[in-house]
């Protein structure tokens, strides 16, 4: 009787600030996983600037390799594919990454595979919970907000995207406009559970579709506040974000149960840097909790912002169905998610 090998899949996450390497088991399972953050050589920039964090992975990436491969108590003559972020995120950054992956795939003679970076934030949740089909993904980060339905592992069907802001450049944007430090999104979350949302703002609704905007209420917040300074009026910065969060989630989470129902999906998986928001999380078990046909399924904050374990869990599934990269992959800053 044969025995079923174990499967080895080494992720490599370099699409923005975060430098990251991860080794998963058989698809689920964490063997390693290590993050080398760049936010504070960014935050007195107020945001991440491109040539700084190409830098940063090149001075970064050997020491986070090294010590993800021992952590996980690895050879490279055990690891059954290389997989890498591909797309999208900042050129310069992604190519450190896809280099480092191609060389690597090259030197022990492993299988590549390119992965994209919103599959990777998706299957996030396969490291939770195995996936039940059909599955609707909300995925909130500072580059994105769309919800993405799946009816089959590799299928990705992006129902409804923003039209405009990200939910997390909007959360950026107004933080900066209150004076807080980069990133804006967590203090944003932190204030608006000490404020109350009782300043009117707008809800983008785009009626009839699942599309989202954010681009007016980011200005209506900024508004507000110009027009309180100049008439003299204080405006709390605590109920402002409270408003402004409560603006965002409400749109979100009532599009997100809308399509859950419309397209009868057995599970609800909430993903990137976003879901890390206190607020969000907390909606989103409101409303699902007395659903008893749909699962939902939130990733603890490690697995929220960018990690190399995702990446390798997307790219397992990729490695299953005989996906494989060549050496001349290049890096697609605006690649687009596509089915398998």
């Amino acid at each position: 009787m044969m025995s079923s090998k174990d499967q080895y899949i080494l992720g490599i996450e370099t699409s923005c600030d975060e430098t990251a390497v991860a080794i998963i088991k058989n698809g689920t399972e964490i063997i390693s996983n290590v993050v080398a953050s760049q936010i504070e050589s960014h935050k007195r920039f107020g945001g991440v600037v491109p040539e700084i964090a190409s830098r940063h992975h090149v001075e970064q990436f050997t020491i986070v390799l090294e010590e993800a491969m021992t952590n996980a108590k690895l050879t490279f003559a055990e690891i059954d594919a290389i997989a890498v972020t591909k797309g999208p995120g900042l050129v310069g950054a992604l190519l450190i990454g896809v280099n480092a992956a191609k060389a690597l795939a090259f030197a022990h003679q492993i299988p590549l595979i390119g992965v994209h970076h919103i599959a990777g934030h998706i299957y996030a949740n396969r490291l939770l919970k195995e996936f039940k089909f059909p599955v609707l993904s909300l995925v909130v980060s500072g580059g994105h907000t769309e919800l993405v339905l799946m009816k089959e592992h590799g299928h990705f069907e992006v129902i409804g995207e923003t039209l405009d802001d990200a939910a997390g450049e909007a959360y950026d944007k107004v933080a900066r406009t209150l004076k807080m430090p980069y990133p804006g999104g967590p203090h944003i979350d932190r204030l608006a559970h000490q404020g109350n949302p009782s300043i009117d703002l707008p809800r983008a609704w785009m009626e009839g579709t699942y599309h989202f905007s954010f681009s007016g209420l980011k200005s209506a917040v900024i508004n507000t506040l110009h027009n309180a300074d100049q008439k003299g009026i204080s405006i709390d910065p605590k109920d402002l974000a409270a408003s402004f969060q409560q603006s965002v989630i409400e749109v979100l989470v009532t599009k997100t149960e809308r399509a859950a129902k419309e397209y009868n999906v057995q599970q609800v998986l909430l993903a990137g840097g976003v879901a890390a928001n206190k607020g969000l999380r907390k909606a989103l078990e409101e409303t699902f909790t007395n659903e008893k046909e749909i699962e939902l399924v939130i990733p603890p904050l490690s697995l929220c912002t960018d990690n190399a374990a995702m990446i390798a869990a997307a790219g397992s599934i990729l490695f299953e169905k005989g996906v494989r990269g060549k050496l001349d992959m290049n890096a697609y800053p605006g690649l687009e998610l596509t089915s398998i």
